[in-house]
């Protein structure tokens, strides 16, 4: 499990496609001394197994699913990845529950910072984002969402954007101010809302006048 807090960037060094699948070497010199082979790490929000782990780097294979349903396939030498290691039991959950399960690829829509007349200097940033049809019955204002596995809070939802405002801190800390227009993102819903939906369509529950006069209304 991961909660969306983003422990540090490293960079992609390179991108062999293999029989079946992709393999990628990551540089994350402050992460890689931590790391053991068969660890799980989230790179852009998407649950990876690390491999042939270096002093400072790392390898992951992306299987075929992997590559057709995230923004992993946009990956090229220099690219910029979002990383965070697992939250170990008993931890306190700062961000939200974030599996690292993409359920499908959104559309950068557009970021811009919030006080022009600030810009460069630290200012919100006002992030849209389309998001795929597979989730959005489970977008709700206020809700949480993961993107490209920050985890973040929807501040408006029309029914296909959702809106978000970005701190300077994550602005700066994440692969967020290197990203362009068009550019394909990592989304999942947030797991307890996506729960919260199954069971609602899976009641069989009929509210009936027998069952309100039985039970006192």
């Amino acid at each position: 499990m991961f909660t969306g807090l983003i422990e540090a960037t490293g960079t992609i060094l390179s991108v062999e496609d293999r029989s079946g699948t992709r393999r990628i070497a990551v540089s994350a010199p402050t992460l890689a001394p931590k790391l053991h082979t068969g660890d799980s790490i989230a790179v852009s929000g998407v649950c990876l197994t690390v491999l042939d782990i270096g002093s400072a780097s790392f390898h992951a294979d992306l299987a075929a699913e992997t590559v057709a349903r995230t923004s992993l396939t946009r990956l090229a030498p220099g690219s910029l990845v979002n990383l965070e290691l697992p939250t170990p039991a008993g931890n306190p959950l700062g961000g939200h529950i974030v599996q690292g399960h993409v359920d499908g690829t959104g559309t950068l829509v557009s970021i811009a910072p919030v006080n022009t007349a600030a810009a460069p200097v630290q200012t919100d940033w006002w992030l849209q984002v389309e998001v795929p049809e597979i989730t959005r019955p489970f977008m709700v204002e206020k809700g949480s969402i993961a993107i490209e596995g920050i985890s973040l809070t929807i501040a408006r939802w029309d029914g296909k954007t959702a809106t978000i405002a970005v701190i300077p801190h994550t602005w700066a800390a994440t692969n967020l101010h290197t990203l362009q227009p068009g550019a394909p993102l990592n989304i999942e819903a947030d797991v307890l809302i996506k729960l919260a939906v199954q069971r609602t369509q899976e009641s069989t529950f009929d509210l009936t006048v027998d069952y309100l006069v039985a039970n006192g209304f």
